[in-house]
C-alpha cells in the first residue's frame, strides 16, 4: 500500500481541470443542468440601461439563480429568440415610451416562456407607459402576464439636477420588493393607467413633436458636443449602446442615431460631453439643469455599463 501523500503531476492536472470545469459550469448556469433532481426554474431578465438603474433592478429580480442579459448585446449578436421558464424585461421610459432599440427588439423577438413580466423605471411621470408597452407587445404577438412601474432617480439632464435627485427619497427598495414578490408569485396584473395620465402623455407628444412610433431617436452629432476637456479615455466609445463614438488621432468623433439614454454624457469622467446649442424651439433645446452633476446607480460600476452596451468586437 502506497502511504506517500504526494500525487503525480498527471493526477494534479486532472484535479485542477475538474475544479476549473466546475467553476465554469457555475458561472454559466451549466451546473443546474448536470445536477441531480429537479432543476430550478430558469429566470431570464432582459434589460436596457444607460446609467445603471435598470441593470440594478434586473439583478434584483433575477435573484441568485437567474440570468441578466443586455438587449444591446442581443441586438449586436442578432439573437432574437430566447427560451426560459420565466422571461422578464426591464427598461427606462423616455417620454413614457421605451427606448427605440427596445421597441425594435420586442417587435422582432420570440420570447418563449410560461411567464413573461416587465418592470418599467421612470423618474417623474410614467403616464401611460404600461399601455404603450402593451400595444407594442400586441403588435409583436407576445403578451406579457405582468407589467409594473418603479419610480427611481430621474436622469433626464435637461430638466433635473442629479445632485438634487440623489437626495430624494423614492422608496426604491420597498417598492422593488413589492414588485419582486408579485413576480415570484407569478401574479397576472398590468398596472392601471388613468385618463389623466393618457392626457398628460398626449400633451407631451404635442409639445415635443416626437413620433409616437419612434419616441426619442435623435442624431447624436446634432445634440451633443465634445469639449476640449476630453482626455481621450475612450469611455464614451464603450458605453454607447449604438456605438456612436469613435476615438482617433483627431480625438473623439460622434455620429449616428441616438437613443438619448445619456450613457455617454453621464459616464464621462471629465464631463467633456455636453449638450450642443440648437436653434430656438427645438426639442430638446440644448439646455441642462446642472452641467456639473452626473449620475450612475451606486450599485453599478462603470465596467458594468461597458459590458452592457459596448458594440466593439
Amino acid at each position: 500500500m502506497n502511504t506517500n501523500n504526494s500525487i503525480s503531476r498527471r493526477s494534479a492536472l486532472k484535479r485542477m481541470g475538474a475544479v476549473l470545469l466546475g467553476g465554469v459550469a457555475a458561472a454559466t448556469g451549466l451546473s443546474s443542468l448536470a445536477a441531480c433532481g429537479t432543476p430550478e426554474k430558469k429566470r431570464l431578465i432582459l434589460y436596457f440601461t444607460g446609467t445603471g438603474n435598470c441593470l440594478y433592478v434586473a439583478r434584483q429580480l433575477a435573484g441568485e439563480g437567474g440570468e441578466v442579459v443586455s438587449i444591446p448585446q442581443l441586438v449586436k449578436r442578432g439573437q432574437y429568440e430566447l427560451d426560459a421558464d420565466e422571461i422578464g424585461l426591464v427598461y427606462p421610459v423616455y417620454g413614457h415610451m421605451p427606448p427605440y432599440m427596445v421597441r425594435q427588439f420586442l417587435l422582432k423577438a420570440k420570447l418563449n416562456a410560461d411567464y413573461r413580466f416587465a418592470v418599467l423605471t421612470y423618474g417623474a411621470r410614467k403616464c401611460d407607459a404600461v399601455e404603450i408597452l402593451d400595444r407594442i407587445l400586441e403588435q409583436a404577438g407576445t403578451p406579457f402576464h405582468f407589467v409594473g412601474t418603479l419610480l427611481m432617480v430621474d436622469n433626464w439632464l435637461p430638466n433635473f439636477d442629479m445632485n438634487e435627485q440623489m437626495k430624494m427619497e423614492k422608496h426604491i427598495p420597498e417598492n422593488l420588493a413589492k414588485l419582486e414578490a408579485d413576480i415570484n408569485a407569478r401574479r397576472q396584473w398590468h398596472e392601471p393607467v388613468s385618463q389623466l395620465e393618457r392626457e398628460q402623455h398626449q400633451g407631451f407628444m404635442q409639445r415635443s413633436g416626437l413620433d409616437p412610433e419612434v419616441g426619442f431617436l435623435m442624431k447624436c452629432e446634432k445634440h451633443f458636443r465634445v469639449t476640449p476637456d476630453c482626455i481621450g479615455c475612450g469611455i464614451c466609445t464603450d458605453v454607447c449602446p449604438r456605438g456612436n463614438y469613435s476615438l482617433g488621432s483627431q480625438g473623439v468623433a460622434l455620429s449616428g442615431d441616438c437613443e438619448f439614454c445619456f450613457a455617454c454624457i453621464q459616464n464621462c469622467p471629465q464631463k467633456a460631453i455636453q449638450f450642443a446649442e440648437v436653434e430656438p424651439g427645438t426639442f430638446p433645446d440644448g439646455t441642462e439643469k446642472n452641467p456639473k452633476a452626473r449620475f450612475r446607480n451606486e450599485h453599478v460600476s462603470l465596467m458594468d455599463i461597458k459590458r452592457a452596451n459596448s458594440q466593439k468586437g
